[in-house]
C-alpha cells in the first residue's frame, strides 16, 4: 500500500497548528461529504483519506510519531525499544576496556541507523550473519461513516472506500449516534508478515428536525388547534415510516403528551422490538378573526363568567 501523506491530504504544512488542522479538515470534509457525493467513489476515497489523516494529526502523540516515523510511526516505541536493546548488546561486545569495531557489521558508522531501521521494517542483517525479520501488526484505521435517521429504520448494506478498497458493511438497524464497528483485518498490511490491522468505523447519525432521540424512543410535537383541542377529532402525525391518523380527545391541554406505540426506531439487535413515539401537543391560538369570530368568543366568555 501506497504511502499516504497526510499533511498533503489536508492541505497542510508540518508547521500546520492544532486548529489550522481542524479548520482544514472541516473545509475538505464538508466539500467531499458521501451526502453531497452520493455517486462519486473519489469523494467518498478523499473523505476517508481525510478522516484519517485527522484522526493521527489532531492527535500530539500519533502526530508526534508520525512526524518521526512517517509510515511506520505505530511501531516506533518498539523500534526504539529493539534500537537500545542492540545499542546494549554492542556495548557488551567489548572486554578489557577496549571499545568493539562494528564496521564488519553494516559498513561503518554513518549506516548503523539505515540497516537497523531496514532489520526492523524489512530486514537487514543481524549479529553473527544471520537475518532476523520480525513481524509486525498492521495499522489500525478508523473512518466515519454519515447516516440519517431514516438510513437506521432498518438493517441494510452499504459500501465504503477505505485506502482504495471497497469495504461492503452491513449497517444495523438501530444503531447509535458515536457506536463503532470493528472489522477485524481491514487495516493496514502487517510488516514482514506480520497480521493486517483493524479497521473501526464510527457511525455518526445526524439529529432529525422532525425527531428527537432517545435510545429506540423518538419525541416530536404536533400543532393543535384550538377547536380540535377543545371538541375533540384527529390531526395527521408523522412518524418514521409515513403519516398516521391520530384521535384527539375533547378539552385536551397544551403541552398534553401522546404515545404511539412501536412508532419508535427499532431496537439494536433485537428482531421484531420497536421504541414508542412520544408527541407532545402545541396548541395555536387563532389570529386574526373576524368579527363574527369575536363576537362568538366574546359570548362564550360571557356564558363561562
Amino acid at each position: 500500500m501506497a504511502f499516504i501523506d497526510y499533511y498533503q491530504i489536508l492541505g497542510v504544512t508540518k508547521t500546520a497548528t492544532d486548529k489550522d488542522i481542524k479548520s482544514a479538515y472541516r473545509k475538505l470534509a464538508r466539500k467531499y461529504h458521501p451526502d453531497l457525493n452520493p455517486n462519486d467513489q473519489e469523494a467518498h476515497k478523499k473523505f476517508q483519506q481525510l478522516n484519517e489523516a485527522n484522526e493521527v494529526l489532531s492527535d500530539p502523540e500519533k502526530r508526534k510519531k508520525y512526524d518521526q516515523y512517517g509510515e511506520n510511526w505505530q511501531h516506533g516505541e518498539q523500534y526504539e525499544q529493539a534500537r537500545q536493546q542492540q545499542s546494549r548488546q554492542q556495548r557488551s561486545y567489548g572486554g578489557g576496556g577496549q571499545a568493539f569495531d562494528f564496521e564488519g557489521f553494516g559498513g561503518g558508522g554513518g549506516d548503523d541507523f539505515s540497516d537497523f531501521f531496514q532489520s526492523m521494517f524489512g530486514g537487514a542483517a543481524g549479529g553473527g550473519g544471520q537475518r532476523r525479520q520480525a513481524k509486525y501488526r498492521g495499522q489500525d484505521y478508523n473512518a466515519e461513516l454519515q447516516l440519517s435517521l431514516k438510513d437506521i429504520t432498518e438493517s441494510h448494506k452499504q459500501t465504503l472506500t477505505v485506502n482504495g478498497k471497497n469495504i461492503r458493511i452491513t449497517i444495523p438497524a438501530g444503531a447509535e449516534n458515536g457506536q463503532t464497528i470493528k472489522i477485524a483485518g481491514h487495516g493496514g498490511p502487517g510488516a514482514n508478515g506480520g497480521p493486517g490491522g483493524d479497521l473501526y468505523i464510527k457511525i455518526l447519525v445526524a439529529d432529525d428536525q422532525r425527531f428527537k432521540r432517545k435510545g429506540a424512543d423518538l419525541y416530536s410535537t404536533a400543532k393543535l388547534d384550538i377547536y380540535t383541542a377543545i371538541l375533540g377529532g384527529e390531526i395527521t402525525a408523522e412518524t418514521m415510516t409515513g403519516k398516521v391518523k391520530v384521535k384527539v380527545a375533547p378539552e385536551t391541554q397544551n403541552g398534553t403528551k401522546v404515545k404511539l406505540k412501536g412508532k419508535g426506531l427499532p431496537v439494536y439487535k433485537k428482531e421484531g422490538e420497536f421504541g414508542d413515539l412520544y408527541i407532545t401537543y402545541d396548541l395555536q391560538l387563532p389570529t386574526k378573526l373576524t368579527d363574527k369570530q369575536r363576537q362568538l368568543f366574546e359570548e362564550l366568555a360571557k356564558s363561562s363568567a
